[in-house]
């Protein structure tokens, strides 16, 4: 079957129908939404947010399967090999298949639809889908040296997968997905009774993970009932959500909130991954019952990471448990990738505009740090003040002294397999269709969409300006006549005024945190500028202390640093030409313990110079290429030195100044274009009596 089956794959590649399905919105009984993802291929990205995807492409999720014994070759049970038979695969794909998509890619569609094809063709006669129990006599070989060769009875995994099949829908329209999700879904309803998604009792009922993610299972359902109108899915949403950890309870105020929970209390600290999948849990929920604890719940849980664990990158301090605001704890990769596409789902259903500030938070802030600038190496935790990369222990949670160097394997496979569906996912919810037959752009990056709005006419919007870095997106319109649609343009919440001009006419100022709507007859050639304005600000952190933020950008001390390459050798099954499995190490070649004086925090509009590069370049995430800079003041703190590999923690602000401290000027550079920084910086009071 196995052979037969690769031979179908390099014949038929690429299963599809002869038209791409349009926007899916709610059906009734569902609460309407006023967005929906547009199909898979609709939007591309231009100019560094090409770049990004195409060095991707070169990289780990282009060649995971070449580099990565989990997911290599055909061993992976997931292509009927006696290999991994858990997420790695799933994961791997879930990225891969959209970047292969938007970049148009045929190599990369094709290895991506191998997943596919297995799936759907070993679907079982009773709707199971994915690897089924291998006995050890039936095994040529000792599984792959990582493989996590579980029993197959647990959903979580298979969950994975789910979105997978949906996203080869979105693109395609292949009816093969409905067919084989209804299949499962009714397998589903019929055995999880029997063995739900978790209970510790029952060694079939699935795992911790799957109660814990529970709400990506229930996303699923009820798109493909937005699909089908299928009735017994709803019975089976309803299942889902009993059997789902109670996400709206323990994101509530009151003694049960488990955002709050930390290290030294009685119950387990919540994991750091759950927690980025689980925030969309009640707003996914929301659309079946309509209950406003959901929503009020999410937003709570929000304003509790701020206050216990929030970092200024956008996510928390979570070192696999959730650990606290400490500008040196961990933050996972996994966490980043999964908190993203957790916002962009639940922007489609509530349009609510802080999750696009929170999304492009991420996105600009988080992400773009954490992978090497070729995409062949990832580091698993980041740290918000984080001045050297070595391998040595640290105050995480979880540390096996390799959290935080740059390489394929350390730290566990989670996040070399999960990591791809970061920026790809980013690009394909950057637009969105309107319930009114218009268009939304929910973030701003060098892009292109091209979908049917109002009466069923094509358009073509592109979108350009310098935006993160600059005030100004730009967009230009395509059509083969005139026109009338609805076009919604996000305001960010922390924009003082918006600015935006039509032709050069200008039309009402937008008002902040809000989706602002334009509806008017566009023709060929209209030009759109909404300029974002971006005044120099603070927030407040661990220990009283400062990050500087401008728009969605958070800017960060410039630590020079010098990259060591630690060579490890390859592991058997890994190919030759696959990178060696060492990892890079960076230690600091500038100073780093700045702290800023008064004036910079409480002013910093009067005592921060910006500027800015003539253009923006490919990956401006480089200290070299960051296409904007400030300068300003820093007084060094000669006793804040290293702890355990970090810098330790800062005094608490205002400190007090040093004796004979003379201010220097610094750089500050984007977070996103910084290796080695601090972004939580403390500052001085008075001088010393």
């Amino acid at each position: 079957m196995h052979i037969a089956l690769r031979s179908l794959f390099c014949l038929v590649p690429l299963m599809a129908s002869a038209e791409t399905p349009g926007p899916v919105f709610n059906r009734e009984p569902l609460a309407a939404k006023p967005y929906t993802e547009l199909p898979l291929g609709a939007i591309r990205p231009e100019a560094w947010l090409r770049d990004e995807l195409e060095r991707m492409a070169a990289g780990m999720t282009g060649h995971l399967d070449e580099w990565y014994p989990e997911v290599c070759g055909d061993r992976n049970a997931w292509l009927g090999g006696d290999g991994d038979t858990w997420e790695r695969g799933p994961y791997w794909i879930d990225g891969l298949y959209p970047l292969a998509r938007i970049l148009d890619d045929k190599a990369l569609q094709e290895k991506a639809q191998r997943w596919i094809e297995w799936t759907i063709a070993n679907q079982r006669e009773d709707g199971y889908i994915g690897p089924v129990e291998m006995k050890d006599s039936e095994r040529t070989q000792p599984p792959p040296n990582g493989a996590q060769v579980l029993k197959p009875d647990d959903w979580w995994p298979r969950m994975v997968m789910l979105k997978v099949l949906q996203q080869h829908y979105m693109a395609t329209g292949d009816q093969r997905v409905v067919d084989c999700l209804t299949k499962y879904f009714r397998y589903q309803l019929k055995t999880l009774p029997g063995a739900p998604l978790h209970d510790p009792n029952n060694p079939k009922s699935g795992s911790w993970w799957a109660a814990q993610r529970g709400g990506d299972n229930l996303m699923v359902v009820l798109w493909l009932y937005n699909i089908t109108g299928d009735r017994f899915l709803l019975e089976l949403g309803d299942l889902i959500d009993k059997q789902t950890v109670p996400v709206t309870d323990w994101f509530s105020p009151g003694p049960q909130n488990h955002v709050q929970i930390r290290a030294d209390q009685d119950r387990q600290a919540l994991h750091c991954v759950n927690l980025a999948q689980m925030m969309k849990t009640p707003t996914i929920r929301w659309q079946q019952d309509q209950q406003q604890r959901h929503l009020d719940a999410t937003e709570n849980a929000f304003a509790d990471i701020r206050t216990f664990h929030g970092q200024p990158h956008g996510l928390y301090g979570g070192d696999e448990g959730m650990h606290g605001d400490a500008p040196d704890r961990g933050s996972e990769l996994c966490s980043a990738v999964e908190m993203m596409f957790s916002l962009e789902k639940m922007f489609e259903v509530t349009g609510n505009p802080r999750h696009g500030d929170r999304l492009e938070r991420i996105a600009f802030n988080a992400l773009p740090t954490q992978c090497t600038d070729d995409h062949h190496g990832r580091q698993y935790f980041q740290q918000t003040n984080q001045v050297l990369i070595d391998h040595g222990d640290r105050d995480f949670f979880n540390d096996n002294g390799d959290r935080v160097v740059y390489g394929l394997t350390h730290g566990y496979p989670c996040c070399t397999c999960n990591l791809h569906q970061g920026w790809p996912k980013f690009v394909q919810h950057m637009w969105m269709a309107s319930k009114d037959g218009g268009l939304a752009a929910v973030a701003y990056a060098p892009s292109s969409v091209t979908a049917k709005v109002a009466d069923g006419r094509t358009v073509t919007l592109g979108q350009a300006g310098g935006y993160p870095f600059r005030e100004t997106v730009t967009m230009t319109v395509k059509t083969d006549g005139a026109v009338r649609f609805p076009l919604h343009l996000r305001i960010p919440e922390w924009t003082p005024a918006a600015e935006l001009t039509v032709n050069g006419e200008a039309l009402p100022a937008p008002k902040p945190n809000t989706m602002h709507r334009v509806d008017r007859e566009w023709k060929d050639g209209d030009k759109i500028e909404l300029r974002l304005r971006m005044p120099l600000r603070t927030s407040r952190w661990f220990a009283n202390t400062r990050a500087i933020e401008r728009g969605p950008l958070v800017y960060a001390l410039a630590v020079k640093g010098e990259t060591k390459r630690v060579e490890k050798p390859r592991p058997d099954g890994v190919p030759a030409g696959a990178p060696d499995r060492g990892f890079d190490e960076v230690r600091p070649e500038s100073p780093w313990n700045y702290a800023l004086p008064a004036a910079v925090v409480n002013q910093p509009g009067k005592n921060i110079e910006v500027s800015f590069s003539d253009g923006i370049p490919n990956n401006p995430w480089t200290l070299e290429n960051a296409p904007v800079r400030m300068t300003t003041r820093g007084i060094r703190l000669p006793d804040w030195k290293l702890n355990r590999h970090s810098a330790a923690l800062p005094p608490l602000s205002p400190a007090e100044r040093p004796e004979n401290a003379k201010p220097e000027e610094i750089t500050l550079v984007p977070y996103g274009a910084t290796t080695l920084r601090i972004a939580a910086f403390p500052w001085l009071g008075g001088p010393r009596r």
